[in-house]
């Protein structure tokens, strides 16, 4: 092979292989970094994953709410009508929480079936619920979805 070639091929073959690792890395920072969103009835049924970093949406049990003494931590019950089950909290909830209404939590769930949350968001009026906690609820066939409206 004339030398000229066989540099020109070396040449690309390095950059085909550093574009391939390029994308891989990408690739692998993008899945870690997704969060796909599961219903409280998912939860329940298994099939949201475990020690993978999730969403998970629906009401605030009324009556659930239970502070831990002096810290910060907080554990409720999420509902979407079909399922329920306990998050764990341990931070600053946002002014908008309260039981009965719509909340996103992100988060990990434990094999035993602990979720705790690293993020609670609230909705930020009376008239918006998140359009996916709204489907999972209207699944569930939970009443207090169809007082949220969508933007």
């Amino acid at each position: 092979m004339h030398p000229v070639r066989r540099t020109r091929l070396l040449l690309v073959l390095g950059a085909l292989a550093l574009v391939g690792v390029a994308v891989g890395l990408t690739t692998w920072a993008l899945r870690e970094n997704m969060n796909a969103f599961y219903s409280p009835a998912d939860v329940v049924d298994g099939k949201a994953p475990v020690d993978r970093r999730i969403r998970v949406g629906g009401l605030v049990v009324a009556g659930s709410v239970q502070r831990g003494g002096e810290g910060l931590h907080v554990s409720f019950d999420l509902t979407d009508g079909k399922g329920t089950f306990t998050v764990n909290y341990d931070g600053i909830l946002p002014d908008l929480f309260r039981e009965g209404q719509g909340i996103l939590a992100t988060g990990t769930l434990a094999a035993d079936g602990r979720f705790t949350a690293e993020e609670v968001l609230a909705k930020h009026d009376e008239n918006y619920m998140p359009p996916e906690i709204k489907e999972a609820m209207e699944k569930g066939g939970h009443p207090g979805a169809k007082a949220g409206a969508t933007p």
